[in-house]
């Protein structure tokens, strides 16, 4: 028996969405599968990693712990939506590469979207400050050492572009365009299953794969625009 499928409508980096999705699918799987913005990684699963960190209303928060549906009316931001108005990298991400504050990489887009909403409350922060920011996420490559000098340089790029850069949309943190395009969607079911809530706490961190054979497409396009 399918699930029954549940409507929402909520902005991602900008760009309205009007979704339908099971009741039970995580935010972190609807970015990357449904929406194919992948740049949101999923790693413990359990919410302790960081990883998966995304912005929503401009406030950091975990997307493998969140239904999606329940975030109607949200404005989300992920790594993809910190980038320029040009199209490059935005300023945090640009303090990432400059600092070489990355090995793997599995990890930034969560210190990214973390410390982007860190520095738009907190511009000047101290050394101690810059690494209490990034004390809730996790890496397993570079020490910290780089990503702490990548924030204190991420707050220097941002004092420096504050007299040029834009308004941002409400709830966006530095370096959202305001006009941010949206990727073109999947239309096809999710290849990973949302687990039984009532299971989370003892289950591994591992989560099968379905096949898709035979699954209905998933309505999931920007608000207005044809998905034929």
């Amino acid at each position: 028996m399918s699930e029954s499928l549940v409507r929402v409508s909520f902005t991602v980096n900008g760009a309205p969405y009007d979704l339908e999705l099971p009741p039970r699918r995580l935010l972190s799987d609807a970015l990357r599968h449904d929406l194919r913005l992948t740049g949101t990684h999923v790693g413990c699963e359990h919410g302790v990693c960081g990883a998966c960190t995304v912005l929503v209303d401009g406030a950091p928060v975990r997307s493998c712990l969140l239904f999606a549906v329940s975030l109607d009316g949200a404005a989300i931001t992920t790594t993809e939506g910190l980038r320029a108005p040009d199209g490059g990298m935005g300023p945090v991400q640009r303090a990432f590469h400059e600092c070489h504050a990355l090995q793997c990489g599995f990890c930034t887009p969560g210190f990214v979207t973390t410390v982007a909403a860190y520095l738009r409350d907190h511009p000047s922060p101290t050394h101690e400050e810059a690494r209490e920011a990034i004390a809730g996420n996790l890496c397993r490559c570079t020490g910290y050492v780089n990503i702490v000098a990548a924030v204190e340089r991420a707050a220097e790029l941002l004092a420096g572009s504050a007299g040029s850069a834009g308004t941002a949309p409400d709830g966006a943190a530095p370096g959202l365009p305001e006009d941010a395009a949206a990727p073109e969607p999947s239309g096809g079911a999710s290849r990973r299953l949302p687990p039984d809530p009532s299971t989370v706490a003892a289950a591994p961190s591992v989560r099968p794969l379905a096949d898709g054979a035979g699954a209905p497409p998933a309505s999931a396009h920007p608000a207005g625009r044809d998905s034929s």
